[in-house]
């Protein structure tokens, strides 16, 4: 038996690595925290789950960067631990009935080693922000699964594997169309006959949804190649210079993603009703951009095929950036952001990322969802951050008691609203917990100090966005110290939930 004080590490792969590393975290976060069962022991941090002892050394705060492989103490000693040993201890510390865990845990990790394997024989795009979008090869860092996926034949649609394809076209015979706001740019991807009107299909959903054809709706042969972003189920037409957000009827990490009849006529509504806004905010803020969803279309063939065949226009955000700006997701920042002087890049980053989300919550009722895959960076030559692009309108919503939405359908109508408590609570966890913590991690590196630093001065500028505000209640009880809201991806795996139904777990407020 080794003695207690030698280590023994067992040689593992990337994706094991990357997957155990995410489901450290999550019990961190959300089993043995909550429990009281953590404690920092620099430079390792110690947590017991289902009465064993594990540690990992680790820095970057509430981002949980590991710097080492994790351990669990066994009869005296630190012996390494693996994903299966975790996920078993998890089902003894979680109990009840869950047979699904285990097994997307397996997936993921077997999806991330097939994406690693694809992404090293691919060439990666010429376009920066598509390689951006490209390059979250490991997913949510708080997810038990973040790539698992349903559904067969996945990765020739994979961003992370660097694909293209071709879309499908039909024909929807014009009685049966459906149709809200400006679709019009889907007309110039091809020909239909008398009659039709062009469909784009992305090829993936046609074989989910099976046979589908028929005299209202007609295969019309391959469209312009296409590049998924890194949502999977929106992708970029270059011949067209838009985005399209499809339905995929699989699940990609928490959602069956698919958008819903009241989220196409949603996505309209809110570009309408956002238009103004922006405008204001980009008046105050002038770094401030957006991506509009101006359209929609699909087939009134039942609520299957409406749903499964519908497609919402998204402009690109090359439209909206300045000359001399490349947009970059946020997320690809949070894997590796270059910033010659750390405290400038950070204050300029906060200042067009942070500010206007904040407005945008207090003087304008509108709820941002900016976590890492919803925000595009626009970075000037010399890579500092100097615009914001903030993207996709399902997760925007509008604070119920501060908008008049009488006169839409009840289902549109609650389906763009959050009260005020559940919308700041979703623009905090989103902006701090997902987004600045990630990106304050990857700025500082292993520096503690610098760490702090940086939260000291997103602290100073957040104090000065509240005090144009008039200091609002929320706002200065974060500046004070207040527990932020984490997801519970885990717990929402483990209790076999829709996303909508993840609750919340406070942890420690780095402006404090």
């Amino acid at each position: 038996m080794p003695s207690s004080g030698l280590t023994i590490k067992a040689p593992t792969g990337p994706a094991e690595q990357a997957t155990l590393a995410a489901l450290l975290r999550c019990c961190v976060r959300e089993v043995a925290g909550p429990r009281g069962l953590v404690w920092p022991a620099p430079p390792y941090l110690l947590l017991r789950v289902a009465g064993t002892l594990l540690r990992v050394p680790t820095h970057g705060g509430a981002a949980l960067r590991f710097d080492g492989a994790p351990e669990r103490l066994e009869a005296g000693a630190w012996l390494p631990l693996t994903t299966d040993e975790l996920v078993r201890l998890v089902e003894d510390e979680l109990q009840g009935d869950n047979g699904e865990f285990a097994g997307q845990v397996t997936a993921s990790r077997d999806a991330v080693a097939a994406i690693l394997a694809a992404r090293a024989e691919a060439v990666p795009p010429a376009d920066p922000w598509l390689a951006s979008e490209q390059a979250l090869v490991y997913g949510h860092p708080f997810h038990p699964s973040p790539k698992a996926r349903g559904g067969d034949g996945w990765l020739a649609y994979a961003p992370e594997a660097h694909a293209e394809f071709p879309l499908r076209l039909l024909g929807v015979r014009r009685d049966v169309l459906a149709e809200g706001g400006d679709a019009s740019a889907l007309d110039g991807m091809g020909r239909a006959p008398d009659g039709y009107r062009v469909l784009p299909a992305h090829p993936w959903q046609l074989d989910l949804l099976g046979p589908a054809l028929g005299k209202e709706l007609v295969d019309l042969g391959p469209g312009p190649m296409v590049a998924p972003t890194s949502s999977v189920r929106t992708v970029y037409v270059p011949e067209a210079e838009v985005c399209l957000k499809f339905s995929l009827d699989v699940r990609i990490t928490n959602c069956v993603r698919k958008n819903a009849w009241y989220e196409l006529a949603g996505a309209v509504e809110l570009t309408e009703r956002l238009a103004p806004v922006f405008d204001d905010i980009s008046a105050r803020h002038p770094a401030t951009r957006w991506l509009p969803e101006p359209g929609y279309r699909s087939a009134a063939l039942g609520t299957r095929l409406h749903e499964g065949l519908g497609v919402i226009v998204r402009q690109s955000p090359w439209a909206v950036c300045s000359p001399g700006v490349t947009p970059v997701l946020a997320g690809a920042l949070a894997v590796e952001a270059k910033a010659h002087d750390p405290y400038e890049w950070w204050r300029s980053y906060v200042t067009v990322v942070a500010l206007p989300v904040l407005e945008l919550y207090f003087a304008h009722g509108v709820v941002l969802e900016p976590h890492l895959q919803n925000v595009l960076v626009g970075l000037d030559s010399s890579g500092t951050p100097v615009e914001t692009i903030f993207r996709d309108l399902e997760g925007t919503k509008l604070v119920a008691d501060r908008h008049d939405l009488a006169g839409l359908p009840p289902e549109v109508a609650r389906a763009l609203t959050y009260d005020a408590e559940r919308g700041w609570a979703r623009v905090v966890y989103c902006l701090l917990v997902n987004h600045l913590t990630e990106i304050a991690a990857t700025v500082a590196g292993p520096d503690d100090e610098l760490l702090r630093e940086l939260w000291r001065v997103a602290g100073e500028l957040f104090a000065g966005q509240a005090a144009e505000l008039g200091w609002p209640l929320p706002l200065s009880d974060l500046l004070a110290g207040a527990p932020l809201p984490a997801k519970a991806n885990l717990g929402v795996r483990w209790a076999r939930a829709a996303d909508r139904a993840a609750g919340y777990v406070p942890i420690a407020n780095p402006l404090a």
